[in-house]
């Protein structure tokens, strides 16, 4: 079976997503921003979303995974389960006392039981209520309601915590603490699924051991010709950054450019692919007021990273030059300040491209879609009203484990 991701536009073969279950249900007003949603999210609708937006990928040539399936099937491996448990329960967080019966509670679960914990979580009283009252120093000193296993509501956005790049996958390290557990999930699935752990792929991040030299997939863009853009950004750090670039350029991966944009660190533009996405071989749809960023490219010569560093208005030039093309073609939705403003907070640029000129896109976003169609650029549409709850789109929806080469 083969992975590889050469490009964001070639046609959409494979792709990992995850269909959101009971931990959206542990979203509360006072827990939401903690858990970095904007909001508490209907899940019975927002799974009707979810599964519109898997059946258009579908419909047009797409095989759909899902995550919490992978997860189960890799967790039927016992290695995989010791490796889950060591990284997921540890004494650090729950005291020897509480980490010994946690260990144990997790060691009794079937393999889709445990998948189910490490997404869904678990309360004190929900643990009690299954395992009995139990006594631990840790035990005592929490709420019946304090989550003992945190939720992973963030597992819906696949993209971010593992994203492919030609000829392997990073697993990255995330920036948020709420987020930082996915990635043991990834690399249970990615080192004992038996779909993955014997087949041949590089592995481009180190994980959890990557530390605060943090990089997240919304950030990591690979616009082709053996170039990849990377967003440095509130998620994604600079020693991230150069260090997927030693990896990548260093090693024979087939990518021989590296250029970083420098975003604006807040939320509502967190990664790179909320204000800018591909939707062919040359063209970029952008967010109004992105405007031109500085950026450096890095290169390899002699196994030696090379830097330069450009101004923001030589952005768009700097991009063209990383894809050997004169110039590179950017559509901005016509619309005032406002309406763009609105538009990029509910993810009118997180497009995914499923094939040249054919992006999923959220409905909400009418004046750019209206736009794209008026471009020539078939728009797949898939509702959004709840799915958008956490600042992602369909590009954050998806990690893309196939494409094919562009000809």
């Amino acid at each position: 079976m083969v992975f590889h991701i050469a490009s964001e536009v070639g046609q959409l073969n494979r792709v990992i997503l995850h269909r959101p279950g009971k931990e959206m249900n542990r979203l509360t007003p006072s827990n939401k921003d903690e858990l970095l949603f904007d909001d508490v999210l209907w899940l019975e609708r927002g799974q009707e979303e979810h599964d519109a937006f898997a059946q258009g990928l579908r419909d047009n040539g797409v095989e759909v995974f899902y995550l919490q399936d992978l997860l189960a099937e890799a967790l039927e491996n016992p290695e995989a389960r010791k490796y889950v448990s060591d990284e997921t329960f540890e004494e650090k967080f729950y005291g020897i006392t509480g980490n010994q019966i946690m260990r144990e509670y997790a060691d009794s679960l079937s393999p889709k039981e445990l998948a189910d914990l490490l997404v869904v979580g678990i309360t004190k009283r929900e643990f009690f209520d299954i395992a009995g009252k139990q006594t631990a120093a840790y035990f005592a000193r929490v709420s019946d309601d304090f989550m003992l296993l945190r939720c992973l509501p963030n597992h819906l956005f696949t993209r971010d915590t593992s994203c492919w790049i030609q000829n392997g996958v990073a697993v990255n390290s995330m920036q948020k603490v709420a987020r930082q557990r996915e990635t043991v999930n990834y690399q249970a699935i990615y080192r004992w699924h038996p779909m993955f752990k014997d087949e041949k792929f590089e592995h481009w991040a180190g994980g959890l051991d990557d530390g605060p030299a943090t990089l997240e997939g919304g950030d990591v863009e690979v616009i082709g010709n053996g170039a990849v853009l990377v967003g440095i950004s509130e998620r994604t750090t600079v020693a991230g950054f150069e260090r997927l670039a030693r990896r990548l350029l260093t090693t024979d991966s087939g990518v021989k450019t590296m250029v970083g944009l420098m975003l604006v660190e807040e939320r509502a533009q967190m990664h790179l692919d909320t204000i800018m996405t591909m939707v062919n071989e040359n063209t970029f749809l952008k967010y109004k007021h992105m405007g031109m960023l500085p950026s450096v490219t890095m290169t390899a010569k002699n196994g030696e990273l090379e830097i330069e560093q450009h101004p923001g208005e030589d952005m768009h030039k700097v991009i063209a030059q990383a894809l050997d093309l004169p110039e590179i073609r950017v559509l901005t939705t016509p619309e005032d300040n406002l309406s763009a403003e609105r538009g990029q907070w509910n993810d009118a640029c997180n497009v995914l491209t499923i094939r040249p000129n054919v992006v999923s896109a959220y409905d909400r976003n009418v004046d750019a879609i209206e736009y794209l169609r008026s471009e020539g650029v078939e728009v797949v549409v898939t509702p959004g009203a709840e799915l958008g709850r956490g600042r992602g789109g369909p590009r954050c929806m998806s990690c893309p484990i196939e494409r094919e080469l562009l000809k």
